[in-house]
């Protein structure tokens, strides 16, 4: 914990709070005499994180229309990001999982990652208030809206679909759910972007959100 405080350049009152970021749903289920997992906190983290980067964006750019400041505070704020920043701070090598979970890699997945990220960010708000959270965002999340800018990793893949097939096939996409798979904490999911009958493309995500976006992408290629 000291380790992760220097990283975070914030010294806990409560270190339970930067404990209990790390301690996942299949962790308490496995072991009775712990009574609580990190999803508390990462709701919290997640409301801190949108409200933080949402004020950074209004300031930042005054003269972008409110679709444009939306897109950028998605892309942002997006699982693969957070995730990216969770393995760069070395998080996963904290989190406490069943076994069976950290058998499957689970200290490496994605999803699990970006999750902690906002817990973190929940335990520091709560010990540090707004101004030690947005220091956080500021210092590892935000100086990297200018490579998302220059990759245009802000432009909504579902919608970029839905506008192209209606443009050319006058039809407007759906999504479908193809398979379903791993515990209820757990879940994977397959989705597939249709136009008609037809199915464009797949996507994989931990949430059915996420994996239209990589359908979305996946049908956006054989759209072009």
């Amino acid at each position: 914990m000291k380790d992760l405080q220097q990283k975070l350049a914030h010294e806990f009152k409560d270190i339970s709070l930067l404990e209990l970021a790390f301690v996942h749903r299949s962790f308490v289920n496995e072991n009775r005499e712990v009574k609580e997992s990190n999803e508390r906190l990462e709701f919290l983290g997640d409301a801190v994180l949108e409200l933080i980067t949402t004020e950074f964006l209004f300031k930042k750019f005054p003269d972008k229309p409110e679709g444009e400041l939306t897109a950028l505070r998605s892309a942002l704020v997006k699982g693969e990001t957070l995730a990216e920043i969770s393995s760069e701070l070395n998080f996963g090598k904290h989190l406490k999982l069943s076994k069976g979970e950290a058998r499957s890699g689970g200290a490496e997945k994605p999803y699990l990652l970006a999750n902690v990220f906002e817990a973190v960010l929940g335990a520091v708000y709560l010990d540090g208030g707004f101004e030690k959270a947005s220091a956080i965002v500021h210092k590892f999340l935000l100086p990297k809206l200018p490579s998302i800018i220059e990759s245009n990793a802000q432009v909504d893949a579902k919608s970029e679909f839905q506008e192209l097939a209606q443009a050319r096939l006058a039809i407007t996409p759906d999504y479908k759910v193809l398979s379903e798979n791993g515990p209820d904490h757990d879940k994977i999911f397959e989705m597939g972007a249709y136009v008609g009958k037809d199915l464009y493309g797949r996507g994989k995500g931990g949430s059915k959100q996420e994996a239209e976006q990589e359908a979305a992408k996946a049908a956006l290629k054989k759209l072009k």
